[in-house]
């Protein structure tokens, strides 16, 4: 059973220098509280697995959004990820500062990594990059030929904490999500030593279909409250 902790007792089991996936997909299904409450602490030098670095400008009007406030505060020194173009922080601190580390996935490849760290596979075999610059990414593990058709072995992602967010999560941890706030967060949950879930509504166990658990409650530690964003 997973353990139910405030947002405060959340926030400081991610220590600086930790290795922390994100779900997410340009805010969507993001873990906004406990992101804007990390945002407020002292923890630096995180390398963050994510598919994006957050937006400048929110739905509601916000100034930031998603993980955009970790990267406000120079608290990510490295981000791995797929699309960051929604925000010129990211190129900013990476290309022009070189106070931040990047490194770029294609997006299917991303996804697929993190499940098969989640597996304990030893790789991704995939034809996505191949001729391209992603043979020299420092995840690529060199080229394999099958039946004649190349293809990149890639490397899996796994972290130390995967923060994650819930439509409903009930008291036995299990998780469901609302439609495309899915995205990661189902396979990031799957590839940490440590899974918390920042919830938007706590329910009592049953009253989440047992054919609509997305993510089973023994792959969750801990649960926060976080409300409807």
């Amino acid at each position: 059973m997973p353990k139910f902790i405030t947002m405060q007792e959340a926030v400081r089991l991610i220590p600086s220098g930790a290795t922390v996936m994100f779900g997410g997909f340009m805010g969507c299904g993001s873990p906004h509280r406990f992101i804007d409450a990390l945002s407020k602490t002292g923890v630096r030098d995180l390398t963050m697995i994510c598919n994006d670095g957050g937006r400048l400008g929110g739905p509601l009007g916000e100034e930031l959004y998603g993980t955009a406030k970790l990267i406000r505060n120079h608290q990510v020194q490295y981000l791995i990820a797929s699309h960051v173009g929604m925000n010129p922080e990211v190129g900013q601190q990476s290309m022009v500062d070189g106070t931040m580390k990047v490194t770029l996935l294609p997006m299917g490849s991303f996804v697929e990594m993190i499940r098969a760290g989640g597996a304990g596979l030893g790789g991704v075999m995939t034809p996505t990059g191949v001729g391209t610059v992603v043979e020299d990414n420092p995840f690529c593990l060199g080229k394999r030929w099958i039946k004649g058709k190349p293809y990149l072995l890639m490397e899996p992602l796994h972290a130390d904490i995967a923060v994650v967010t819930g439509t409903k999560v009930d008291r036995a941890g299990n998780i469901w999500y609302k439609g495309t706030t899915s995205n990661f967060n189902i396979a990031m949950a799957t590839a940490a030593d440590t899974v918390i879930v920042e919830a938007e509504e706590v329910v009592d166990e049953g009253m989440i279909p047992p054919e609509d658990v997305r993510t089973p409650g023994m792959l969750v530690n801990y649960v926060v409250e976080g409300g409807k964003y």
